[in-house]
C-alpha cells in the first residue's frame, strides 16, 4: 500500500510535489497551484530492475530505466540517472498500482491510474 512520505523538499520555481512509496513503487506527483496534477513519475520494480514512467502535462510520456550509479571496478558511486528503456507492461504495472493506491487522494489516484492505463508508445 502506497503511503505518503512527509517533509518532502519543495524546490522554489517548480510545481509543488507530493511523494508516496511502498516496497515496489515510488510515486512523485507535481501539482499545479490549484491542486490539479501537472505531472508524475512512477518508479516501479525498485528491488529488481527499476524503471520510471513519467508523464508531464503538455509534454506526454517517457519510459526509462534507472541506472543506480553503482560504479564498476572500484569507481565511486554516482547519482542515479534515467536511461532509455523499452517495454512498459501497462496491464501488470497498472493492476499493481491500482491495488496499492488505496491511500492516495481520489482526485490524484484517478488521474494517475487513467494516465498509466492510457500509456501508448
Amino acid at each position: 500500500m502506497l503511503r505518503e512520505e512527509k517533509n518532502i523538499r519543495q524546490t522554489p520555481g517548480e510545481p509543488a510535489r507530493r511523494w508516496w512509496a511502498d516496497e515496489y513503487f515510488d510515486l512523485i506527483v507535481w501539482l499545479e497551484p490549484g491542486g490539479a496534477v501537472w505531472g508524475f513519475q512512477l518508479c516501479y520494480d525498485r528491488g529488481y530492475a527499476p524503471r520510471a514512467l513519467t508523464w508531464i502535462k503538455g509534454k506526454g510520456y517517457t519510459h526509462d530505466g534507472i541506472d543506480d550509479g553503482e560504479g564498476n571496478g572500484g569507481e565511486s558511486k554516482g547519482s542515479p540517472i534515467l536511461v532509455k528503456d523499452g517495454f512498459f507492461d501497462v496491464k501488470s504495472v497498472g493492476a499493481r498500482l491500482a491495488a496499492a493506491a488505496g491511500e492516495l487522494p481520489r482526485e490524484i489516484s484517478a488521474v494517475i491510474l487513467e494516465k498509466v492505463s492510457g500509456f501508448k508508445y
